[in-house]
């Protein structure tokens, strides 16, 4: 079931690149933003689980989807991803560098509450930095094969690595027809980075100095 499967894929991440976005910029904002207790001690906590390799996490993703029955479901994809460190880390440091205070103090003193001003002030000079992670989480959510993998049994709900990965087998791989597959997965990425190129430069070199 090929058109399924790149439904599928399509689905969970385009669903986790939406969660990212929103999640990440508002904890980035939070970090970047706001002082309270035990801040640098959570910040380093959210860096520190980068160094986590990831099949240390495969048996616990596993038993957790199991316990709450989402086993074999897309949420089970895109819910763990909703909040990545590194885009939490991007963020951040896009925020510290690129958002003037002055510029949320105005919007308080003018009477604006916290919500509105993420919304309408902060998030909207963050178009740079969201291009950025918004390309980095579709990639790394499409080319994602061990989660998928982990908690991912039916066939029909597989995501387009697992089809593809489906297709060889030891003796007798249709080869055309898992080219043609490899062919059509690299289409959504190359659409995703033809749209996003520019807001990737513009937030890769944000900060740098300029000659």
């Amino acid at each position: 079931p090929f058109w399924s499967n790149l439904a599928t894929s399509l689905y969970v991440s385009t669903v986790t690149t939406a969660l990212s976005l929103l999640f990440c910029s508002m904890g980035g904002y939070a970090f970047a933003a706001y002082d309270f207790p035990a801040k640098r001690a959570l910040f380093a906590l959210v860096i520190g689980s980068m160094m986590l390799p990831a099949f240390l996490t495969m048996i616990p993703s596993f038993m957790v989807m199991q316990l709450l029955g989402w086993l074999d479901q897309p949420r089970a994809l895109y819910v763990p991803g909703a909040a990545g460190a590194l885009g939490i880390f991007l963020m951040r440091q896009y925020i510290a560098s690129a958002v003037p205070r002055e510029l949320i103090e105005a919007a308080r003193m003018d009477g604006c509450g916290e919500f509105a001003i993420f919304w309408r002030v902060v998030l909207p000079l963050l178009k740079p930095a969201l291009g950025t992670l918004g390309l980095i989480t579709f990639i790394q959510s499409w080319n994602n094969f061990m989660a998928p993998l982990v908690v991912m049994h039916s066939v029909e709900r597989y995501t387009l690595p697992l089809a593809l990965r489906s297709m060889q087998a030891p003796n007798n791989t249709e080869c055309g027809a898992l080219m043609a597959g490899s062919a059509l997965a690299m289409l959504p990425l190359l659409a995703a980075y033809f749209f996003s190129a520019r807001r990737l430069v513009a937030g890769l070199t944000a900060g740098a100095v300029r000659g």
